[in-house]
């Protein structure tokens, strides 16, 4: 590798750690807020000695032959790397990075104030008011649902869901989770929580806040079946991938009164959102910003510039996620 490696950035990141990197590296920059073609950036790749990649880009067996033999990491700027085929780059050789824990309470953050809007139908109350909609109060408008006091269920309590089962603590709400994992005893205790299988959470949840991961069992983890399952009061919010929740399936449970709003950062087949889902006034939706503060977001840019450091360096990349490619 040389003294200033070659680095390309895929989007525009905060521009203190990329002044870090542009410090000790020959940094490219793609400014396209829509991100680089499929076409484009299998060209843009080729001879780079680092890749800063974001959800967006897949990072696959096509991607890392296009980028050649240089390549020594690929760093993606999320904590989810359901883009990168992680396997694929421990076969070239290829370090794969990720940015956990520094968007864990802003994320957490994110999935209660879509918990609390829809239950509380701030965005249908928002645009009752921009629409200069005559009105007076009366003891029968826009009611929603009390959330302190309720059930929480919080389904993949890992990081994120453990953060936001302390914020529903504040609110004496009771929280129950589903997940893979046995968790210890003590992360039980300090969070209050109580482990169930899918089925009675679904049953019992006022609130059902997904954090799971996207795999190929939970892909339409909420479909039909599991809305059907829900309370009719039941609020439900997803911050964490988007094909994990069925938006079909979603719009027809909504449509139906089935279940009784939803909060959604995270879509299936994103940016585009099921239309059906944006004509509903039971849905608040916005665009990606679990993770979206000034702090976090140069905080996960620190990380990102601190496993390139590291790679560059020989060591072992802080959040390195293929340690096989690394030596083990």
């Amino acid at each position: 590798m040389t003294d200033r490696p070659n680095v390309l950035v895929t989007r525009p990141i905060m521009d203190a750690p990329l002044a870090r990197l542009r410090e000790r590296c020959d940094v490219t920059v793609h400014e396209n807020d829509f991100g680089i073609p499929r076409d484009e950036l299998l060209h843009v790749v080729a001879g780079r000695d680092a890749i800063v990649t974001m959800l967006t880009e897949k990072v696959d067996a096509e991607f890392l032959a296009a980028a050649g033999p240089q390549l020594r990491i690929v760093a993606n700027h999320a904590v989810g790397f359901d883009n990168v085929d992680v396997a694929a780059c421990t076969d070239a050789s290829v370090l794969a990075t990720n940015t956990p824990d520094v968007l864990t309470e802003t994320t957490a953050d994110t999935a209660f104030a879509l918990l609390m809007a829809a239950a509380r139908r701030v965005g249908e109350g928002e645009r009752f008011l921009r629409a200069g909609t005559p009105w007076i109060w009366g003891p029968l408008m826009m009611l929603g649902q009390d959330v302190h006091h309720k059930t929480i269920g919080i389904v993949g309590f890992g990081r994120i869901g453990q953060a936001v089962a302390r914020r529903a603590k504040g609110f004496g709400m009771r929280v129950a989770y589903n997940d893979a994992v046995n968790l210890p005893a003590e992360v039980e205790a300090e969070t209050g929580a109580e482990r169930l299988d899918l089925d009675d959470l679904l049953a019992q949840a006022d609130f059902i806040s997904i954090h799971t991961n996207l795999t190929p069992e939970t892909r339409h983890l909420f479909g039909a079946e599991a809305f059907r399952a829900m309370k009719p009061t039941a609020v439900v919010v997803n911050t964490s991938r988007g094909p994990v929740v069925d938006e079909q399936a979603l719009a027809d449970a909504l449509e139906a009164g089935e279940i009784f709003a939803a909060g959604l950062d995270v879509f299936e087949r994103e940016p585009e959102v099921e239309a059906r889902l944006l004509g509903l006034e039971n849905v608040v939706v916005i665009p990606h910003l679990g993770s979206a503060t000034v702090d976090t977001r140069n905080a996960m840019g620190d990380v990102v510039v601190d496993n390139l450091f590291a790679a560059f360096d020989g060591a072992r990349p802080p959040t390195l996620l293929n340690p096989d490619a690394f030596g083990g």
